[in-house]
């Protein structure tokens, strides 16, 4: 199973939140810090405010932060809002046209797999997988002890 990049992002962008604190984090921020495109981050953070997994702050001085605490926010919910669909076979998807479709066993067992996939998600909070704030700044400015100019420092 493949999760699409804006799902990949989307948990990276719920990360970088985390590790900012009660800071505002900010598009431009996040994007430097990711390598990805503003417009790219602008539509998930979008995606995330209106999934209430984000507050965003409009304004000169605006930007972003978890809307709950990290420990409230469960990865497999996450990615049911951000993933288009889990049709990972042809017969999950409607209007289907497989011939053996009636009569086969192949869809719950990928039910299953994808039910054990979704579980092992729900069972994990962004606060399991959060970063210290350094974790956001390139190798060589952790190893010389430079400020952050990431979710810590002035970003």
């Amino acid at each position: 199973m493949r999760l699409t990049k804006f799902s990949d992002y989307s948990l990276r962008v719920l990360m970088y939140a985390a590790a900012s604190g009660e800071r505002l984090a900010t598009i431009d921020a996040a994007a430097a810090a990711y390598g990805v495109s503003r417009a790219h981050l602008t539509k998930i953070v979008t995606t995330l405010v209106r999934g209430g997994f984000l507050e965003g702050v409009r304004g000169r001085s605006g930007g972003f932060r978890l809307a709950r605490p990290a420990a409230e926010i469960r990865l497999g919910d996450v990615l049911r809002l951000t993933e288009p669909d889990f049709d990972m076979v042809e017969c999950f998807a409607t209007g289907e046209s497989c011939v053996v479709s009636g009569c086969c066993r192949l869809p719950r067992v990928m039910q299953q797999g994808l039910d054990a996939f979704l579980a092992v998600f729900d069972g994990v909070t962004l606060a399991d997988v959060a970063l210290a704030p350094d974790a956001f700044l390139p190798p060589q400015a952790r190893a010389a002890g430079r400020p952050a100019s990431g979710p810590a420092g002035a970003g």
